[in-house]
């Protein structure tokens, strides 16, 4: 399908048809005509089966220290890997030679006041999360850090992962096992390379993660306790009780803070990425970030740049993430012109506490309690509200079956017996097991009246996470040089239709590792060309808004609050876990309704589209993200994991194409929906 002017066009079959995609930019033509979506002009088409990887960056290679890589294999072809004392302070020696110099020269036509505002690093992370530290962590030996946090640097979804990560590490489990495990509950949309690739490198990354202080739960004979989760068919969780996320940003985070190369930058939230059009590539030399203490904007400019910046559940009103998780990433990417894929597949966590169903009522909360899989796991049974188990009638793996399959079943139950949850029960268990396997879920609901070793827990579905997202390759690349990704931001082909539970942290250490050398080796050829950052760090900048007679702050951030409650009501009510043809071009007709008057309603207030604000921004972000979702979901004519439609019911064997959506020929948009400082030029 092909997306004009955001209309779906009937262009059918494109994967079958003469597209041509530039391997360095993304940018796809085909046919005649050009194709238009909120944030940015976009052409949805299939791809390969599995999912298609573009070739970016071809050669990263100079001199003799390095040569170009397969991406066939995405492997560096050379002997002369990245190892060894000796070649990393060479290497770091270069990298901070070339950053001094231009620090040097970029300060000669600056103020005081501009260099303040202008931060120069060899590398910088966007995101504190499990994929963001663990590179930062191996780059840092190379040169200089910065890692950009939108809250504090422990706030990210890593922290909110109660049940573990998924690797072979029993004798009696296999590669092979788990690689069939990911690919089943993917709906055979997965890409069998990039599967194979993080099954296999899985049990190494545990064990990095193990040397770095994280402290997981052993067996009375001190080995690893291996839990088991739904789809998969063998114990391969690894866990520290039911606080996994936690224990790995602990001693991650301790790693870090350790490391003087690292610098963290907490409460500074991204406003847009800093790309320049270099001939048919798009290239990426940093990021304006909103310092959200101070009230101003930083530019940072970098060799290289990792996106890590986690997903998007507050598109939906209940979700298991925390505040921070809007979706900034995939937004900033899209707005530069990156590839991104298979986003109409949102993961709704069938078991989140119902706070309706406790005894005592909580507080208002930003982000759902999760319970985790393994407690379905570890024997938890599934009941509607007559007590009456309904799991088997669904699936004949019941309560172990994937997630889409069990957030379906629980949905399903809710809408034909108008109730509002649903129980879970472990309490058939012995007490001493359940305490010592889920302590903090039964701290939780005992604070709220619910004795979870002898009472069943309420729960519902919420929005938990997002298998599409940046497209990248083998190696992290995405389809703007300079720029990696790693983590939920991402769509490597890992998860497919549905995500694995517990393959999720797995993902990002795999490919925060294996980004690592291509980086070192992109920032070695590139010396983060001078003319380019000096070009870079004049361009006008976003504006924070100060106070002024002109400028109704209070009433923007109030009918900012009111349009993203709005929003995130649209996405639940038209594109939840059941869709429909119909459900989703009201949606697309909402957003486009919602977002020209929340513009419009700011611009008469005083706002003027070359500020920012923490909530702007976020309103922003998640406004494209949405978009995103639903023009991908109304692409797909089937039913295949994650995306069920009563309108295509069946899955359907000629769809198993994964929906990638790229940039094409620059068209006018709403204002909200263009990279900041590009409008700060227009404006001038």
């Amino acid at each position: 399908m092909t997306l004009v002017g955001g209309q779906l066009t009937s262009v059918r079959e494109m994967a079958s048809t003469a597209v041509l995609a530039n391997a360095n930019s993304g940018v796809v033509t085909a046919f005649a005509g050009a194709a238009a979506g909120n944030g940015g002009p976009l052409m949805i088409f299939r791809g390969a089966q599995g999912l298609s990887k573009l070739p970016i960056l071809p050669s990263v290679a100079s001199g003799d220290m390095f040569l170009a890589s397969c991406w066939k294999c995405g492997n560096y072809c050379s002997h002369a890997k990245l190892n060894g004392r000796d070649r990393r302070n060479e290497i770091r020696k270069f990298i901070a030679a070339s950053n001094r110099n231009i620090q040097a020269e970029a300060s000669l036509s600056g103020d005081g006041e501009e260099e303040e505002i202008t931060k120069y690093f060899d590398f910088l992370v966007i995101g504190s999360g499990i994929a963001g530290l663990r590179y930062a962590l191996e780059v840092a030996k190379y040169g200089s850090v910065a890692i950009l946090t939108k809250s504090e640097p422990h706030e990210s979804n890593t922290v909110y992962a109660q049940g573990g990560v998924s690797a072979v590490l029993d004798p009696e489990d296999s590669v092979e096992s788990h690689i069939r495990d990911t690919i089943v509950a993917g709906a055979f949309l997965c890409d069998e390379e990039t599967v194979e690739v993080v099954c296999r490198e899985g049990p190494e990354r545990v064990k990095e993660l193990m040397a770095w202080g994280a402290l997981f739960d052993q067996s009375e004979d001190g080995q690893l306790h291996l839990a088991r989760e739904g789809g998969h068919s063998h114990h391969r969780i690894v866990h520290a009780a039911d606080m996994t996320g936690r224990e790995i940003e602990r001693a991650l985070l301790t790693t870090v803070s350790q490391n003087p190369d690292i610098v963290i930058f907490k409460h500074h939230a991204a406003v847009d990425l800093l790309t320049l059009q270099d001939g048919d590539s798009v290239v990426c030399y940093g990021v304006d970030a909103l310092d959200t203490q101070k009230n101003k904007v930083m530019r940072f400019l970098a060799g290289v740049t990792m996106l890590a910046s986690g997903g998007a559940g507050h598109v939906y009103p209940t979700t298991t993430n925390p505040l921070v998780a809007t979706g900034d990433g995939v937004a900033l990417a899209q707005r530069s012109r990156a590839v991104v894929s298979n986003m109409e597949f949102v993961q709704f966590h069938p078991t989140a506490l119902a706070d309706e169903g406790l005894p005592i009522k909580p507080a208002k909360r930003d982000n759902a309690f999760l319970i985790t899989e393994a407690v379905r796991g570890a024997g938890g049974i599934l009941y509607n509200q007559s007590m009456e188990r309904f799991m088997p009638l669904y699936d004949s793996r019941a309560e172990l079956a994937p997630r889409d399959v069990v957030a379906r079943s629980i949905d399903d139950q809710l809408k034909k017996r108008n109730e509002k949850f649903v129980y879970l029960d472990i309490s058939h268990k012995p007490a001493s097991e359940i305490m010592s396997h889920f302590p903090n879920i039964a701290a939780e609901c005992l604070k709220y009246g619910l004795d979870i070793t002898k009472q069943p827990i309420p729960v519902v579905p919420a929005a938990h996470y997002m298998c599409g997202g940046v497209q990248t390759g083998l190696v992290g690349e995405t389809s703007i040089k300079g720029l990696f990704a790693a983590g939920e931001v991402t769509c490597t082909g890992l998860h497919g239709a549905n995500r694995l539970a517990s393959n999720s942290l797995l993902e990002a250490l795999v490919f925060a590792e294996r980004a690592v050398e291509p980086s070192v080796a992109y920032a070695l050829q590139s010396n983060i060309g001078r003319s380019e950052v000096k070009q870079a760090k004049e361009w006008p900048r976003p504006t924070a808004p100060s106070a002024s007679n002109d400028l109704q702050m209070d009433e923007i951030l109030r009918i900012t609050a009111l349009k993203r409650k709005r929003l995130q009501q649209a996405m639940w009510d038209f594109v939840g876990i059941v869709r429909s043809t119909e459900r989703l071009k009201r949606a697309q007709a909402e957003l486009r309704e919602l977002e020209c008057e929340w513009e419009a309603q700011l611009l008469r207030h005083g706002w003027k589209p070359t500020m920012v604000s923490l909530e702007v921004c976020e309103m922003r972000n998640l406004v494209s993200v949405s978009y995103l979702i639903v023009n991908s979901a109304l692409t797909r004519q089937e039913s295949r994991g994650l995306h069920y439609t009563t309108s295509f019911p069946e899955l359907v064997e000629s769809e198993r194409f994964p929906t990638i959506l790229c940039p094409t020929a620059a068209m006018n948009n709403s204002w909200s929906s263009q990279v900041v400082h590009r409008l700060a030029i227009e404006s001038q």
